[in-house]
């Protein structure tokens, strides 16, 4: 007999480990700490990678305005 036993928890659901989502977004752990930490314990990880693309945006867009001084 062959049964699965639906629990519930959906991977969505789960919190990002700090070294993966670093590794996901190609940020440095002190960062992506930071960013996880913002967005607080409970977010779900669609919220946490949107919070990285807005980070790594306003980088590129810093790095932008530094370069045409």
């Amino acid at each position: 007999m062959d049964q699965q036993i639906d629990i519930g928890i959906k991977l969505d659901d789960q919190p990002y480990e700090v070294t993966s989502f670093a590794r996901r977004h190609g940020l440095t752990i002190p960062i992506a700490d930071a960013v996880l930490f913002a967005k607080g314990p409970s977010s779900s990880r669609a919220a946490c990678d949107t919070a990285a693309l807005a980070f790594l945006c306003a980088v590129a867009r810093y790095a932008g305005k530094q370069g045409r001084r």
